[in-house]
């Protein structure tokens, strides 16, 4: 009896041991790409977390925030004036912009935009406080601040250093002030002497030099927590008129672009810039609409999406200019502009145009003609954007 019962245990012990041994041999026979697989599982949960924590925030919108945050405006005063706070309270625009005349002194401009900032703050995002800081005759920042070379000087020294010490210089200066924002640097190649809008604006005529400078300074604004807007896509140097008050039109193929205009925006693509402005120039031969660039599904989203593989926000120069009020009316351009792949409108000047542009924008949803899903994607672009640069810490206020 013992025997028998001393073998039955024995029995059982071996094949627990054998059992022990095959689940041991079946976790060493783990493979590489089974480890691999996890660590994927792994970075896709995380890109799954980042995920929902935006839908929570678009579920959080109403329609007239989503169409409120791809609007940046602008106003006039030192102040923030009746017509500002009305956009900021009951439109939620996303973001606004200064210029001089809202520019007074250093301690001026940080109260305005600490003030702009507070009324914000009952609204569900914060906002893009931007600026055009490029530097030479461009400059916004108060008296006291560096002044700050163009970049055809930057561009006649040719070191990519000093245009990176550059670049982080103006956005820690810009940081200092509470701007988040900068549409900065020019990536516009000067081809065309006749080009007065571009002339000293940009890095020089090599395509080359302004891709190696543009890139460096874009690196500098973006390291010191300044979204870099390159502009002036796809190419804004070789035109005769200004498109502050009229419609260019440059003849250029699409191989002249991929040969000459395009690289300086590849490269900053490559290098992972956050933001793109439009330009207000007619392409025939590339866009045989002959919209403008702006309203050019073929430009903003078969080459600058598509093709250059482009997934950050596409912002509209100013629709307030001469080259869009003058032939299409802002109403109808913004409509047209976001069909066209723009995620973004920028609105400078007037309040009446700021709000024709935010109803047509919510007439063109409500009749078809822009689809939910389309401001969706222009709306998570931004949040992403924002959730990036930390402004106010999105994640912590929507949890």
């Amino acid at each position: 009896m013992k025997k028998t019962l001393i073998l039955s245990i024995t029995t059982v012990l071996i094949l627990i041991l054998a059992l022990v041994s095959i689940n041991i041999k079946k976790t060493s026979d783990l493979d590489e790409s089974d480890i691999v697989e996890e660590k994927k599982e792994k970075v896709l949960s995380k890109k799954e977390i980042e995920e929902n924590e935006i839908n929570d925030i678009m579920n959080s919108l109403s329609l007239e925030e989503k169409l409120g945050q791809m609007v940046i405006v602008g106003f006039n005063g030192y102040e923030v004036d009746s017509d500002f706070r009305d956009l900021l309270e009951s439109y939620k625009v996303g973001g606004v912009i200064l210029f001089k005349r809202n520019i007074k002194n250093s301690e001026q401009l940080l109260n305005l935009n600490n003030n702009i900032k507070s009324i914000n703050s009952k609204n569900k995002l914060p906002l893009f406080i931007s600026v055009d800081e490029e530097g030479g005759r461009i400059t916004r920042l108060p008296e006291g601040s560096t002044k700050f070379p163009s970049n055809k000087v930057i561009g006649k020294e040719n070191d990519k250093d000093l245009s990176y010490k550059i670049g982080k210089q103006i956005g820690t200066e810009l940081n200092n002030f509470k701007f988040n924002m900068d549409f900065a640097p020019v990536l516009d190649i000067y081809s065309n002497p006749k080009n007065t809008v571009i002339k000293d604006r940009s890095f020089g005529t090599d395509s080359e030099i302004v891709k190696k400078l543009g890139v460096a300074t874009m690196k500098g604004l973006q390291d010191s927590n300044v979204i870099s807007v390159v502009k002036h896509f796809p190419g804004h140097g070789d035109t005769t008129v200004d498109s502050h008050i009229g419609l260019p039109v440059v003849n250029h193929d699409k191989q002249r672009l991929d040969k000459f205009e395009l690289i300086p925006f590849k490269e900053a693509i490559n290098n992972g810039v956050d933001a793109v402005m439009t330009a207000h120039i007619v392409l025939p031969n590339v866009d045989k609409s002959k919209k403008p660039a702006t309203l050019s599904e073929t430009i903003l989203t078969d080459i600058l999406r598509n093709e250059l593989n482009f997934s950050g926000v596409i912002i509209t120069d100013d629709m307030e200019m001469g080259a869009i009020v003058n032939n299409y009316g802002t109403k109808n351009a913004s409509v047209e502009a976001i069909k066209a792949g723009a995620d973004i409108v920028l609105m400078c000047h007037t309040k009446e145009k700021q709000i024709e542009a935010l109803e047509g924008l919510k007439e063109a949803v409500n009749s078809g003609e822009i689809s939910i899903e389309r401001i969706d994607e222009s709306v998570k672009r931004i949040i992403k954007l924002k959730r990036k640069y930390d402004l106010n810490d999105i994640k912590k206020k929507n949890n």
